[in-house]
């Protein structure tokens, strides 16, 4: 019948979703090699326009950035050290290295947070 063969089709796209988003957020990365051959570590590739700075997580959505007041985004996302999405409150009190970007309106959008071996390959800027 035709209402089973539609039921089908729309039974397989909602199957397909979860894959579509995962290709998205799945993150980048780069290895590092020592003279041997051998990986070293995995560091992850940040866009060309992210700025590197320090965070504070104040009250959330407020958050002190290189130690001036900012504003997370409505849609704002902080990847932790582990590349997973990072709730705001978990970080409150900490000051970590990180690398952001920001929307047109000035507040902040994306958020990585940088491990060591990270922080130590990226300067900061001044």
């Amino acid at each position: 019948m035709n209402r089973c063969i539609h039921t089908l089709c729309a039974l397989g796209l909602l199957a397909a979703l979860p894959l579509g988003g995962l290709a998205q957020t799945s993150p980048t990365s780069q290895q590092l090699t020592d003279s041997t051959g051998t990986v070293v570590v995995a560091v992850r590739t940040f866009p060309p326009k992210a700025v590197r700075g320090t965070l504070q997580v104040v009250a959330p959505p407020e958050v002190l950035l290189d130690n001036q007041v900012t504003r997370l985004s409505p849609g704002a996302r902080i990847r932790g050290a582990n590349g997973m999405l990072a709730m705001s409150a978990s970080l409150i009190g900490q000051t970590v290295p990180v690398v952001y970007l920001r929307e047109p309106q000035g507040m902040l959008h994306e958020v990585w947070v940088l491990t060591d071996v990270e922080a130590k390959l990226i300067p900061a800027t001044p």
